[in-house]
């Protein structure tokens, strides 16, 4: 069977999900393809679900500047799909010797992006803005809302090939299913490259870094915001925080490697991470976790936030190496990539009023759901 639709978006993570309800608000036909049963069981319901206010983004790059638009965009969409969010907002506290010194450098660097920090006497930084959602309720909450506006989801359809016909591309699953679209977006996460492979673009390849999470009963009393530890090259470093259903989470670690369907907790991990979380929150030294999991950040080798119109193929746009800020990021890089969409010659008006709808949120914590998918998986 064939189905027309004047964009297809490949990958249901919160990115796709996000992509589908900005295309569909501006009254795209979208078909939604999401390879495993539900959206947001890969990447997006495996991260922390912190949503960042950019202030240690590099200043003028284009996820800084996807990550400030859509810290205008959230807000409304937050409080029309009734979505979970605990506003505790965040602490950055020197540790080592000379942790002061890179602890300035980012409050300087937050009043570069506009972002209102505050700089204590005792040499912490205090971030209000951040906050914490529900990562899995958030994305299917847009996946629904996207359905709301008309858009379709097929959920386990698994990309088998791509194809050109002549003014439109065909994407075919491997359960022999065929959408024929104008535009093709692809928001295909861990196999983003793979997906270019099929229409012809092998300009990027990603590979997954691995985040591991321990999550714990609160201890004492609650925890009220954030914990970051002051970053190192390369990685923001092992952070705590509170969820939205009340416990604590530590985490992440930033392990590469090569295979993409490897979500296991390594044994090493517990203690790694819980040595680094409780020069935060002392807390949690000696404390067992109640549960652990692991994310697969999409990251692509040499490149980041690669969003752009395939050079190989006329109407694959490309959005992919989106890494540990795609959930943060995700309503700005769907607006990016609605005028992408628009210069493949696809059709788009101006933005319908986001319809209402109740949030998707399972009584059960998103930590446990990611954690029990993966153990069966």
């Amino acid at each position: 069977m064939e189905v027309d639709s004047d964009v297809a978006v490949i990958g249901a993570g919160v990115v796709g999900c996000a992509t589908a309800l900005a295309l569909a608000r501006r009254g795209a036909s979208v078909t939604l393809l999401e390879a495993e049963t539900e959206p947001g069981l890969a990447a997006s319901g495996t991260n922390s679900g912190i949503l960042h206010t950019g202030f240690d983004s590099h200043p003028g790059e284009l996820e800084t500047r996807l990550i400030l638009r859509s810290a205008q965009l959230r807000d409304p969409v937050l409080e029309a799909l009734g979505l979970p969010v605990l506003r505790c907002g965040a602490l950055l506290r020197p540790i080592a010797a000379g942790d002061w010194v890179s602890v300035r450098e980012l409050a300087a660097n937050a009043e570069r992006n506009g972002i209102a920090v505050e700089l204590r006497d005792d040499e912490s930084l205090t971030v209000p803005g951040e906050s914490v959602t529900d990562p899995i309720a958030y994305t299917r909450g847009l996946a629904a809302a996207a359905q709301n506006h008309g858009a379709e989801l097929r959920t386990s359809f698994r990309v088998g090939a791509m194809s050109d016909q002549g003014g439109s591309l065909r994407v075919e699953g491997e359960g022999n299913e065929r959408i024929r679209s104008h535009a093709v977006v692809n928001c295909a996460g861990l196999r983003a490259d793979e997906v270019a492979r099929m229409g012809g673009d092998d300009s990027f390849e990603i590979y997954p870094r691995k985040g591991e999470f321990m999550v714990y009963e609160a201890p004492g009393e609650a925890l009220e915001q954030i914990l970051l530890p002051v970053p190192s090259e390369g990685t923001k470093g092992v952070l705590v925080f509170p969820t939205v259903d009340g416990h604590v989470i530590a985490g992440p670690t930033a392990v590469d490697g090569e295979d993409k369907d490897d979500w296991t907790v390594r044994p090493q991990a517990r203690e790694l991470v819980a040595s680094k979380a409780s020069e935060l929150l002392p807390d949690l030294l000696g404390a067992e976790p109640v549960a652990s999991y692991a994310g697969l950040r999409p990251a692509g080798r040499g490149v980041n936030y690669l969003i752009g119109a395939s050079k190989a193929h006329p109407g694959l746009v490309n959005v992919a190496a989106i890494r540990s800020t795609g959930l943060t990021a995700s309503l700005g890089i769907a607006e990016h990539a609605c005028g992408l969409v628009a210069e493949q010659g696809v059709q788009l008006g101006p933005e319908q009023p986001l319809e209402p709808a109740p949030a998707s949120v399972s009584e059960e914590p998103w930590w446990k759901r990611v954690a029990e998918y993966r153990e069966v998986a």
